[in-house]
């Protein structure tokens, strides 16, 4: 038996998890829970050989939890549930250590499949993910026109841009229409979406 552990904080998402893997004769379901501080100590009691964590909780990400389950509980594999497909956002999870990167919209069978081959051993990444990894290009973005466009990520306007990056409102309008060109957006929040998909900023 695979015994499984799922943390994820929205209801109806958990509970279709658990309804999922209750089908499954080989995979036992050991805990669910919500909140991003009950795994480590739960994990600790309940010593699952793999668990499912939701990308983001309410202020902690799921990679820095991963992080702690692995370091009280080594033999736990640990896959991200995340909700969006960002290289960036894998690059940081390769980097903790992460076994599995799967997106919440992968057919139920891909999920568990990934349950059992992380079990097993392997690493498990989104085929989304891993073609777009194969294809990256290098960022055609200058660290300026990059960093206009991060700051504007976070919502915003040309005149906090320009007061946060110390530049003139001018010089951050060319950026980001420089950054809009060059990743072929059709606006800023496309080359935003673009340049975050594509881990460029």
């Amino acid at each position: 038996m695979i015994r499984t552990l799922v943390a994820e904080p929205t209801t109806l998402t958990r509970e279709g998890l658990a309804t999922l893997l209750s089908r499954e004769a080989d995979i036992e379901l050991i805990a669910t829970l919500r909140h991003a501080e009950e795994v480590v100590s739960t994990a600790q009691a309940v010593r699952p050989d793999v668990a499912v964590l939701a990308a983001a909780f309410p202020g902690q990400d799921g990679i820095s939890v991963a992080r702690m389950l692995h370091a009280v509980v080594p033999t736990c594999r640990c896959a991200i549930l995340s909700s969006g497909r960002r290289l960036r956002d894998l690059r940081q999870a390769a980097a903790a250590h992460i076994q599995g990167y799967l997106v919440d919209d992968c057919p139920a069978e891909f999920l568990i499949a990934a349950i059992r081959e992380l079990a097993a051993g392997r690493t498990v990444i989104d085929p989304g993910l891993t073609f777009s990894a194969l294809g990256q290009v290098k960022c055609p973005l200058t660290r300026r026109e990059a960093d206009a466009l991060r700051v504007a990520a976070q919502g915003a306007t040309t005149e906090q841009i320009a007061a946060s990056l110390r530049l003139a409102k001018g010089t951050v309008r060319n950026y980001l229409s420089r950054a809009i060109a060059k990743t072929g957006a059709r606006n800023r929040v496309d080359a935003i979406r673009i340049a975050e998909e594509s881990g460029w900023i």
